[in-house]
């Protein structure tokens, strides 16, 4: 079985939206500067799930959004340890992958996919993971 290991969403103002999951869920946000695209990093819980957190913590994030773009929505991301064979999978299952794997420095290989009801989700190889480690 494969874990969801991260979830995203759009904002429209970080501070305003860092206030609100601080404030409701007592989340750690991080805003992440410009050459990082603005990213809000969230931490939902402290420890790994494999450490002692609850069952079924994943942490996430939130990233801007930009007039003029396609509409945004939430996503999961989910842990894979062959993005390649993982990919062949969604679009055997009547998915559309979403261009190729791209590096993700420091984290691993990353790709979009679009599942048969039209939800649009991540696959994420970490790296010194799957056939072509990254490490």
């Amino acid at each position: 079985m494969n874990p969801v290991v991260h979830f995203e969403m759009p904002y429209q103002d970080a501070a305003r939206v860092m206030k609100f999951y601080r404030t409701v869920f007592g989340w750690e946000l991080q805003l992440l500067g410009e050459e990082m695209g603005a990213y809000v990093l969230a931490t939902t819980a402290v420890e790994d799930t494999n450490s002692g957190s609850p069952k079924g913590a994943i942490n996430g994030g939130f990233f801007p959004t930009k007039p003029g773009s396609p509409p945004q929505y939430p996503s999961l991301t989910i842990g894979v340890a062959d993005i390649a064979a993982s990919a062949l999978q969604v679009t055997q299952a009547g998915g559309k992958v979403l261009g190729a794997p791209a590096a993700i420095p420091g984290i691993g290989l990353y790709v979009s996919f679009v599942d048969t009801e039209g939800n649009r989700n991540s696959l994420l190889q970490p790296m010194g993971e799957g056939p072509d480690s990254l490490r």
